[in-house]
């Protein structure tokens, strides 16, 4: 008891001289990445009318869309300015309650859709919804059926992303975490929960391998051109993790790429780079945080809201897209330095030219010109 108590002052007196230092002298910023280009605050916004949070982005195999999924369980489409925002699909029938753009206390309910991906020969959305599982719904949209929602005799409490290899007919996933449901995610974060998970369902046997345990905040997952390996985003450590899936090293993993923050979402572009979405950098005193979990299980203890947590682990509201080479070399650094239009995105998908970019935490999707 003694000791806990000990820890909870020492972690309660360096975060205060750290916030002093924070507000007096702006030392704890996060710092500036070498060859950024301050950008993003040139995008397009399209406000979600009456929703919250597009976590991901698909266009369907014939180029229409974007789809997006968002936080009161919705997968909405975009149909031009005339149209706007249209409902495609859902992942449970039970929305008697759902009515609200915003409300964690319901995700378990409504669902939350996470990574969408088309499956390009079939015209099938497939869903990650947090709750509910791995999820597909047909081109015409509608209730989406369950195609895994347990895995190993368990239920699956934090599904988060996908990505589908339409040679193979197999589709890569991740969870988050086997401990923490979605709207945890922050306990997670700073427990330093590493109980994530890559994992692979085969569409014509139906069956379920892991291939990858012991991830930290398992998230964001995206496939190779030469289909040779996957990226997995481990988003406390802000690692890309690599799986190789052929070659001498099928079935090993390795340290693909280390960024200055925590990694989202990672989607392929044409060419075969890789743009991930960081939420935001890390500046010294959220570094600290997260690469300690005594620190952040101690201020989980306290009686802090979910803001005033986030505002420990992200000093500053602002917007960082980064493109990586098929080797793992950055290639271009696009930032919303002040937040000024973008802030604590999640996805960036490349499609003719521009980069649509999602955020969990924002009521609408940004559009940057690439040209």
């Amino acid at each position: 008891m003694k000791m806990k108590l000990k820890h909870i002052t020492i972690t309660l007196a360096a975060i205060s001289i750290f916030l002093a230092v924070c507000q007096d002298h702006h030392l704890f910023k996060p710092p500036s990445i070498p060859g950024s280009h301050d950008l993003l605050h040139a995008s397009e916004i399209i406000q979600l009318t009456g929703a919250f949070g597009p976590e991901s982005i698909a266009f369907d195999p014939k180029g229409d869309g974007p789809y997006t999924g968002v936080a009161d369980g919705r997968v909405l489409k975009w149909e031009g300015d005339g149209r706007g925002w249209t409902d495609f699909a859902v992942t449970t029938s039970e929305r008697k309650e759902c009515g609200r753009a915003f409300a964690p206390e319901m995700e378990h309910i409504c669902g939350r859709p996470l990574g969408l991906r088309f499956d390009k020969k079939t015209g099938d959305l497939y869903i990650a919804d947090a709750y509910f599982g791995l999820q597909v719904v047909g081109p015409n949209g509608g209730l989406a059926t369950p195609v895994v929602t347990e895995v190993e005799g368990r239920r699956l409490l934090f599904t988060n992303d996908l990505d589908i290899d339409e040679v193979e007919d197999v589709i890569y996933f991740t969870d988050t975490s086997t401990g923490f449901f979605r709207r945890q995610f922050m306990a997670s974060l700073l427990s330093g929960d590493n109980t994530g998970r890559l994992m692979k369902y085969d569409k014509s046997s139906k069956e379920v391998t892991v291939l990858l345990r012991g991830l930290a905040f398992a998230n964001g997952v995206a496939m190779s051109k030469d289909r040779s390996f996957l990226l997995i985003a481990e988003t406390t450590t802000g690692k890309m993790i690599r799986y190789w899936l052929k070659g001498p090293n099928a079935g090993k993993s390795d340290i693909f790429a280390e960024l200055p923050g925590y990694p989202d979402n990672v989607r392929r572009n044409p060419e075969g780079e890789f743009w991930v979405a960081l939420h935001a950098k890390k500046g010294p005193l959220s570094n600290w945080i997260t690469s300690n979990s005594w620190v952040g299980k101690t201020l989980l203890k306290l009686p802090l809201t979910f803001k005033q947590l986030h505002k420990l682990i992200v000093l500053e509201q602002h917007a960082t897209a980064i493109k990586l080479s098929e080797e793992g070399e950055v290639l271009e650094v696009l930032e919303d330095c002040g937040g000024k239009s973008l802030k604590f995105i999640s996805e960036l998908e490349e499609h003719n030219g521009k980069l649509w970019v999602g955020s969990v935490m924002m009521p609408f999707i940004g559009i940057y010109n690439l040209s």
